[in-house]
């Protein structure tokens, strides 16, 4: 069996990661790509004290303050209770305050604080150097192929979703989820 750090016509990358096998099937290969570069951000910005769960509402709230709770968890894609979770700690952190607005006591606002404006200034380069670190090697025709593939996969994803839906296929919610769970834990309990 061939060494696959040394294959011909591998990618110099490659040789770093000699367990990835170049013919798994794309998720898998997707997905230990994206948790390389999560795992490459969450040490970075571990030297600031900022949790990577907070870097998403960090984004977007550097782009847009004064969000709303549910807009903010509409933008991240993430459940209600993770948003709420992480925007209590972010809370408490002192890099945001949730308030209501006058005239609308039913919506809950969010802002960043000074010390959470700042942080744009520290952990922006350090995603930026991320993506310098993930590219080394790389040529510029290859990371626009992968833009173009990574693009391409998304676009088909999400219209395999909106098929899906109207055919009445969709995720489960949270609490769905833990509905079934209680519901196997209770039929393995009464047999």
């Amino acid at each position: 069996m061939a060494d696959k750090g040394k294959s011909p016509g591998k990618s110099p990358a490659l040789e770093y990661a000699p367990d990835i096998d170049p013919e798994d099937r794309l998720a898998h290969l997707i997905r230990y790509a994206a948790r390389s570069l999560v795992r490459g951000l969450q040490m970075r910005l571990a030297e600031h004290n900022v949790l990577f769960g907070h870097w998403a509402f960090l984004r977007i709230l550097w782009e847009e303050d004064g969000l709303t709770q549910h807009e903010l968890n509409e933008r991240a894609g993430l459940m209600e209770p993770t948003t709420y979770s992480a925007l209590r700690a972010m809370e408490s952190l002192g890099y945001i305050e949730r308030k209501h607005l006058p005239g609308n006591r039913k919506n809950l606002y969010v802002f960043l604080t000074p010390a959470g404006r700042e942080l744009q200034d520290k952990l922006v380069p350090l995603a930026q150097e991320v993506n310098s670190v993930s590219t080394r090697g790389l040529s510029d025709e290859d990371i626009g192929a992968c833009r173009r593939v990574l693009l391409g996969i998304a676009s088909n994803m999400d219209h395999d979703e909106t098929r899906a839906e109207d055919a009445g296929r969709r995720l489960p919610s949270t609490r769905e989820l833990s509905s079934w769970i209680k519901q196997a834990e209770l039929l393995r309990a009464n047999e």
